[in-house]
């Protein structure tokens, strides 16, 4: 099978989804729902919605529900938090997935509240689209809530930002800080899509394994291309990590010592996924994909 295609047409259906299932940018307040479609349509990998699509496949013989709005609600999420991350009073970023970010195509407070705007419509996609299996729902919510919450996603952001403020991060607070970041978003990919899928608790857990594995690796993987690549490649600003003073893999651990890091997560991460059931072969390819990346 042509992997390369099989993540085109995953990234098609989440294109043609995200399109479907946002407000037009003519629906009041249209400068608001134009500044939300500007962030999520600006392209970029679509790996947490693949990751659903993916996962959710590998049950394919077991009862299962639609994991498209699942995928959606998820890059929503994620799009909120590159939005706010961006922003002057966080990372300061002027560029995002190769053209400017929400708050230099726009201004602040409309970037702050497209953010906003993409979180809240995150959890109002699960509950439209999964109301009438509420024990779906309701696992689906607890999951992308918890991923996204003060204790992972948004609590690594503050850890993130206090390294940066004082005197750095040592390794084991630096993996504190992207196992809830990073790999907390990339961890609820592949659980929401084993949830739609009708996983068991067992597999759910092999999938968060793996999850935590593969979220890892992609920002080693981030943090090597931000050293070494350039800023046309990335799309977005490189070198600005040593700039900051950002604690990153490369600056705790050298750039050779991440790659290493990186190619022992990713090779983890296909370990787990091999133990599910189904064709795992795609997940597989992916995960060592992610180790290679150059942009």
């Amino acid at each position: 099978m042509d992997y390369g295609e099989e993540m085109k047409g995953l990234v098609g259906t989440v294109e043609a989804a995200i399109e479907r299932l946002l407000p037009a940018s003519s629906v009041p307040s249209s400068r608001l729902h134009e500044a939300m479609r500007y962030s999520m349509t600006a392209g970029g990998k679509r790996l947490r919605p693949v990751l659903v699509l993916s996962a959710a496949k590998l049950f394919a013989t077991r009862p299962a529900s639609d994991p498209v709005p699942a995928s959606v609600a998820l890059e929503c999420v994620h799009t909120y938090s590159l939005v706010h991350d961006d922003l002057p009073c966080m990372d300061d970023d002027d560029l995002r997935r190769g053209r400017p970010t929400a708050h230099k195509a726009f201004d602040e407070a409309t970037a702050l509240l497209a953010g906003d705007a993409l979180l809240t419509l995150a959890f109002s996609i699960l509950s439209g689209a999964y109301g009438a299996y509420p024990a779906l729902a309701n696992s689906l919510v607890a999951e992308l809530s918890g991923a996204a919450g003060s204790t992972r996603l948004i609590g690594g952001q503050m850890e993130d930002l206090l390294a940066e403020r004082g005197a750095g991060a040592s390794p084991a607070q630096l993996d504190f800080i992207h196992l809830s970041k990073t790999a907390a978003m990339i961890e609820a990919s592949l659980a929401m899509g084993g949830l739609c899928g009708g996983a068991s608790p067992s597999e759910l857990g092999t999938l968060r394994a793996a999850g935590r594995d593969l979220g890892l690796a992609f920002q080693i993987v981030d943090d090597v291309l931000d050293a070494t690549s350039d800023t046309p490649t990335l799309g977005k600003t490189a070198g600005k990590d040593a700039r900051s003073g950002k604690a990153t893999y490369v600056s705790v651990h050298g750039v050779d010592a991440a790659r290493r890091m990186a190619r022992e997560r990713s090779d983890a991460a296909a370990a787990a996924l091999g133990r599910l059931p189904g064709d795992t072969g795609f997940l597989r390819w992916l995960a060592g994909s992610l180790a290679i990346r150059t942009h």
